[in-house]
């Protein structure tokens, strides 16, 4: 199988730390995926049409992505551990929150980077602020008891997303009034598979 794949995407990053904690990395070939919104750049199209990373070439059969897709194949394919039946529903909706405050702060990077500053709509990149924060209060008062369960896929995702507001937005103070989360957060992002997966590596 072939990811294609970018380091510092955290989408990429949910798929790598489950191939580090299945045991499966070495049944996959890494191959770098250059691209932005506007230019695909090297994301064969044939494998996936929106031109986005993560896509997996299958050996058999059609090409997989967004990350969620490719995570269900691949935990599926190591015996289903990190999406237990028992708590399936809490598992995919923890999962869409994190990968939700992914997509916000993905936006976020964009309007920064790709307009001049006075032509920057910063109402808007306060809303997509806003959608983390909310998520954010929500894990922190909701979902806690999930996050310190059995290893789960939506712990991989939750530490994926505060990561890379780490990476991105390490000037928006997400910890503050959050000590259940943070303290979770530094002991998860302790982990092998968390530490071999940083994005400025």
């Amino acid at each position: 199988m072939r990811l294609y794949h970018a380091p510092t995407s955290p989408y990429v990053r949910k798929v790598m730390v489950l191939l580090h904690e299945t045991g499966q990395l070495d049944d996959v070939e890494l191959i770098h995926a250059t691209g932005n919104p506007v230019d695909v750049g090297s994301m064969p199209l044939a494998l996936n049409p929106l031109g986005k990373i993560p896509a997996l070439e299958r050996d058999e059969g059609p090409a997989l992505y967004d990350s969620r897709v490719i995570c269900r194949f691949l935990d599926d394919r190591a015996g289903g551990k990190l999406y237990p039946q028992s708590r399936l529903w809490d598992v995919l909706t923890l999962e869409a929150t994190a990968d939700g405050m992914m997509d916000a702060a993905i936006l976020m990077v964009y309007e920064i980077r790709t307009r001049p500053e006075e032509r920057r709509h910063s109402d808007w990149v306060e809303g997509q602020w806003g959608k983390i924060d909310r998520s954010l209060e929500a894990i922190e008062q909701r979902w806690m008891s999930n996050l310190n369960g059995p290893l789960d896929m939506a712990q991989v995702a939750v530490a994926c997303a505060l990561g890379y507001l780490d990476f991105r937005h390490g000037d928006r103070p997400w910890r503050n009034g959050r000590p259940a989360l943070a303290a979770w957060n530094d002991a998860f992002a302790a982990r092998p598979s968390m530490l071999a997966t940083r994005p400025d590596l």
